[in-house]
């Protein structure tokens, strides 16, 4: 979702690149909330930090606990910014029917969407 809205809102400003350390396919739950929100997400895939590693960063931000203690130590001169969202997948796990399952992604959904109208001006100063 963060890639989306990230390309959505900010792509003439911010070229993302959104992977993990385990590879877990499309959430179909979130790619309902993004298209409720206008933004299709259908064509995205999952993708293991291994793709990206040739790639050099200015900015790496982790959305969730788990990222933020699991994350890779990148080389070259990325800043580490850590944003705690919720995990979705883990909040729905824990819902008593559907539609409170998709209420926990849509909450995330306009949380990451918030946050990335407020980029690249809330982002840390890199360092020298």
């Amino acid at each position: 979702m963060a890639e989306a809205w990230t390309r959505t809102l900010k792509g003439h400003l911010i070229q993302p690149a959104s992977a993990g350390i385990e590879v877990h396919g499309l959430n179909p739950r979130a790619v309902h909330v993004m298209a409720e929100a206008g933004v299709d997400i259908s064509q995205y895939r999952s993708k293991h930090l291994n793709e990206l590693q040739n790639l050099s960063f200015d900015y790496v931000i982790t959305l969730c606990d788990n990222a933020r203690q699991t994350c890779p130590v990148f080389p070259g001169r990325a800043t580490f910014l850590h944003v705690p969202f919720d995990d979705p997948p883990a909040l729905a796990r824990s819902a008593k029917s559907e539609p409170d399952a998709l209420d926990h992604y849509r909450r995330v959904r306009d949380q990451i969407r918030d946050f990335v109208q407020m980029l690249p001006d809330h982002l840390p100063r890199q360092k020298g």
